[in-house]
């Protein structure tokens, strides 16, 4: 009798533990961290960075409204 308790509640640990590592984990990395920003000329940028890749992001913007922001400079820290 006491073998089946035991089974019973070993069958169940081992069927929560495949439970728990089965579940999907999200990826809680901060967000990029805002540096600096400057404006000149209606031209705008702003520095950015990312501390787990240490990249160093920068954002221009200009003065249209229906531009984009251009985010394609970045460079890596060593």
């Amino acid at each position: 009798m006491s073998m089946r308790i035991a089974f019973l509640v070993v069958a169940a640990l081992v069927g929560y533990a495949v439970h728990a590592l089965a579940q999907p984990r999200a990826d809680l990395r901060p967000a990029m961290m805002p540096i600096a920003s400057s404006s000149s000329n209606g031209i705008s940028f702003a520095w950015f960075y990312d501390g787990p890749s240490r990249t160093v992001v920068v954002c221009r913007a200009g003065m249209a409204s229906s531009e984009p922001p251009d985010c394609k400079a970045q460079a890596t820290l060593p």
